[in-house]
């Protein structure tokens, strides 16, 4: 499992693409190969998976009971609008138009590395999201999460 790191601030050009930083792509060694997959977040934002990550969800999603309506629709919203990326000579992608209007993203906006996966920001939101948590709220967040956990990684008493 390839976990990324980083937080990178990025312009949108004129055409929808964005460079990737080349401190990300170091991260992304198969990304001119195999491509990334792009799909609507869960917060009115973007997220971009490399595509063998993006394997293990379809792999995931594949096991659902297709006869279940909440099954059916979870997995047509969260498929809804997926777009493979491939970084051109230049190192951009280009981002689909559709995604950056439901992420209400401009020309400013940040790419921020959550784990496997990087997740697209207008840059005014994703210092709202931010900002929305005090350092307190924060502490005790904290606490609640990862509280149970040693750091060996498994929860105490495992």
């Amino acid at each position: 499992m390839n976990y990324l790191i980083g937080e990178y601030e990025c312009k949108l050009d004129a055409k929808g693409r964005v460079v990737v930083p080349a401190a990300l792509k170091r991260q992304l060694p198969d990304v001119e190969r195999d491509g990334l997959v792009v799909n609507r977040g869960f917060e009115k934002n973007l997220v971009i998976y490399t595509r063998a990550e993006w394997n293990k969800i379809l792999k995931q999603l594949s096991r659902l009971n297709q006869f279940q309506p909440k099954n059916r629709d979870f997995v047509r919203k969260f498929m809804s609008g997926a777009t493979e990326l491939m970084l051109d000579s230049a190192g951009r992608v280009l981002m689909p138009k559709s995604l950056l209007e439901y992420a209400e993203v401009g020309s400013e906006l940040v790419l921020a590395c959550n784990l496997e996966k990087i997740e697209v920001w207008s840059k005014a939101k994703y210092e709202e999201q931010l900002d929305a948590i005090s350092e307190d709220d924060f502490s005790d967040l904290a606490a609640q999460v990862m509280g149970a956990f040693d750091l060996e990684g498994g929860q105490d008493g495992e």
